[in-house]
C-alpha cells in the first residue's frame, strides 16, 4: 500500500549519474541549488544566479595590483604578442577591466555588447550599471594561451589622492564579482613601492573567502640589489599578514615579468626558477578547472543554506499586524545574536555565516514581512546533492583528469623554456654533461676508484653493505640514498661495479649541491658499457 514512500527514498539516495562534470554542475544547481537560493532572495544579497556559460568557460585568471605594477606587460609577457586596447606606461594608463580572451579575429567588444552575450560568462555584470560597462571591454585575438586561459586585466588600484576620486561604480564589488568565478587571482606589487593603500585593502579584503586562489608576484625584482630583494620581501609578508587574514603564509614569486634585459642579473637563477613555479600553476588550471567549479558550487551551497536560515528565522519573529517597523530595527540590530542561535541549532561553522555588518545594511532595504519561512524539503534538496550527488561528481572529475593528461596551458612564455639548453635546470645538476661526448663522471671516476678498491670487491663489485659504510658518510637521509641506489645499480644485482659505484657517487654530489635527483636515470648518465648498442 505504501511502497511508493519506499521507491521515492530510495530515489533521493542514490545519486544521479551524468556525462560530464560541467552538465552535473549544471543539473544540480538548476534543480537542487537554485530553488533555494530564488525562495531566499539569495542573489538580492550575495551573487546572482549562475548560467550556463559560467560553468562551461574557459579557466581564468584574475590579474590586481596598485597602477603601474606590471599587469598589463605580464599579460603581454605570457602571450608574447600585443592585444587589441593594451596601454602600457609608468602612470594609471588601463582604466578599464579588459577581458583577453580566444577569437578567429582580433577585435574589441565593448561592454555593453559583452553582457547580452550568453556564450560569454559576463552577462550578470549589468547589474552594475553604464558607468561600468563604459569601463569594460573585452578583447580577442588568436593565440595559443587564450585557447587554454583567459586573463582579466584591472584598472590599476590607486593611492594618495587619486583614490579619492570616485569611479562612478563598486570597484571592490566588480572584483569580488569577478573573484568568484576566476580560477586564479594573481596580485602584483611592485618592487619599489609596497604601500598598500586604502583601496587596494579594500580590495584583499573584497577578496576574502578566495585565499585559496591568491597568488602573489613581486614584479620588477630586478631593479634592486640582493640585500634589498631580501628586506622587500620581507616588508612585502609583513604588509600581506595585517590584511590577508590566514595561518597560511601567502605564496609570493618574485621575478621580472616582462622580455627585457635583467638590470641587475645577480638573482637570475632565483627568476628562472620562481617563473617557472609560477607558470606551473597557471599550467595546471585546465587540468584543475572542473574541480574548482565544483569546489565553488559547494562553497555556494554552504553559504545558500546559512542565508535560508537566517532570512527565515527573521520572518519567524516579525510580527503579522503591528509595530513591523520597530521590530525590524530591533532584528537588524540583534543579528549577530540570530547568527549565534543558528550556530547552535543547525552545527554550523561561524565561517560559514556572511559578513555581519554588510547584511545588517542589506537588510535595511527589506521588508522582512514578504521573507519566507523556513521550507525543509528545499533544504533537504541542497543536502542530498552535498552529501550524495557531490561525491559522485567528485569519482567523474578524477576520471576527467585521467583521461586529458596533456591539458596544460601551451604556446607564448610557457614555451620558450621548455625544450632546448634554456630548459629549466638543462646542464645544471643530474643534467650537467648531457652536450658533451665523454661520459661526465668519468671526470672525478679516478677518485671514486680509489674509495672502490679500499671496500673488498669481489669479482669486480662491491656488495650493498660495503656501499652502504660509504654511502652514508655523506650524511643523507636512508630515503634520499635508496633513491641514488635504485638509480646506480643500473643492472639491477644488489652489486655495484666501478662505474655503477663512480655514478652513485656522483648522483650523491649532485644531491649535495642542492639539485633534485632525476627520477629515472638520463641517458647520458648511463655509463659506457652499459649502453644499448643501437642495432
Amino acid at each position: 500500500m505504501f511502497s511508493w514512500l519506499g521507491t521515492d527514498d530510495r530515489r533521493k539516495k542514490e545519486p544521479e549519474v551524468f556525462q560530464t562534470v560541467s552538465d552535473g554542475l549544471k543539473k544540480l544547481y538548476k534543480t537542487k541549488l537554485l530553488p533555494l537560493e530564488e525562495s531566499y532572495k539569495f542573489h538580492e544579497f550575495h551573487s546572482p544566479a549562475l548560467e550556463d556559460a559560467d560553468f562551461d568557460n574557459k579557466p581564468m585568471v584574475l590579474l590586481v595590483g596598485q597602477y603601474s605594477t606590471g599587469k598589463t606587460s605580464f599579460i603581454r609577457y605570457l602571450l608574447e604578442q600585443d592585444f587589441p586596447g593594451m596601454r602600457i606606461g609608468p602612470e594609471p594608463t588601463t582604466d578599464s577591466f579588459i577581458a583577453v580572451m580566444h577569437g578567429d579575429t582580433e577585435g574589441v567588444i565593448p561592454g555593453n555588447a559583452l553582457v547580452v552575450d550568453p556564450k560569454k560568462p559576463f552577462r550578470k555584470l549589468n547589474a552594475f550599471g553604464n558607468a561600468f560597462l563604459n569601463r569594460f571591454v573585452c578583447a580577442q585575438l588568436p593565440n595559443p594561451v587564450l585557447e587554454s586561459i583567459s586573463v582579466i586585466d584591472t584598472p590599476g588600484i590607486l593611492s594618495g589622492e587619486k583614490q579619492r576620486i570616485s569611479r562612478g561604480y563598486d570597484f571592490a564589488a566588480v572584483l569580488e564579482w569577478f573573484a568568484e568565478r576566476v580560477d586564479r587571482i594573481i596580485l602584483l606589487f611592485d618592487a619599489h613601492k609596497l604601500d598598500i593603500s586604502d583601496e587596494f585593502s579594500e580590495v584583499i579584503k573584497a577578496l576574502k573567502n578566495h585565499e585559496d586562489k591568491i597568488r602573489v608576484v613581486l614584479n620588477k625584482a630586478d631593479q634592486i640589489e640582493t640585500q634589498q630583494l631580501m628586506r622587500v620581501y620581507g616588508a612585502l609578508m609583513w604588509s600581506l599578514g595585517k590584511i590577508v587574514n590566514t595561518p597560511e603564509v601567502i605564496r609570493v614569486y618574485i621575478g621580472s615579468f616582462w622580455s627585457h634585459p635583467l638590470l641587475i642579473p645577480d638573482n637570475r637563477k632565483l627568476f628562472e626558477a620562481e617563473e617557472q613555479d609560477l607558470f606551473k600553476d597557471i599550467q595546471s588550471l585546465p587540468r584543475n578547472a572542473a574541480l574548482r567549479k565544483l569546489n565553488d558550487l559547494i562553497k555556494r551551497a554552504r553559504l545558500a543554506k546559512v542565508h535560508a536560515y537566517i532570512i527565515s528565522s527573521l520572518k519567524k519573529e516579525m510580527p503579522s499586524v503591528f509595530g513591523k517597523e520597530n521590530k525590524k530595527k530591533e532584528l537588524i540590530a540583534s543579528l549577530g545574536d540570530i547568527y549565534k542561535r543558528i550556530e547552535r541549532e543547525h552545527q554550523i561553522s561561524p565561517g560559514d555565516f556572511p559578513n555581519l555588518k554588510k547584511m545588517q545594511d542589506q537588510l535595511q532595504a527589506q521588508d522582512l514581512t514578504k521573507f519566507q519561512p523556513l521550507k525543509p524539503k528545499l533544504l533537504e534538496a541542497v543536502d542530498d546533492m552535498l552529501a550524495n550527488d557531490i561525491a559522485g561528481l567528485m569519482v567523474l572529475v578524477r576520471q576527467e583528469e585521467t583521461q586529458m593528461p596533456n591539458a596544460v596551458v601551451k604556446g607564448g612564455a610557457f614555451d620558450g623554456t621548455l625544450d632546448g639548453p634554456f630548459g629549466h635546470g638543462y646542464g645544471e645538476g643530474a643534467g650537467e654533461g648531457i652536450d658533451e661526448a665523454e661520459w661526465v663522471v668519468a671526470r672525478d671516476k679516478p677518485v671514486y676508484d680509489e674509495i672502490f678498491y679500499t671496500l673488498s670487491p669481489v669479482n669486480g663489485k662491491v656488495t650493498g653493505a660495503n656501499a652502504k659504510k660509504e654511502m652514508v658518510k655523506s650524511k643523507l637521509p636512508n630515503t634520499v640514498l635508496g633513491k641514488i641506489w635504485k638509480l646506480a645499480d643500473i643492472d639491477k644485482d644488489g652489486m655495484l661495479d666501478d662505474e655503477e659505484f663512480a655514478l652513485a657517487n656522483h648522483l650523491i654530489k649532485v644531491k649535495l649541491e642542492g639539485h633534485e635527483l632525476p627520477s629515472e636515470l638520463p641517458a647520458h648518465l648511463v655509463p659506457p658499457s652499459k649502453r644499448k648498442i643501437p642495432e
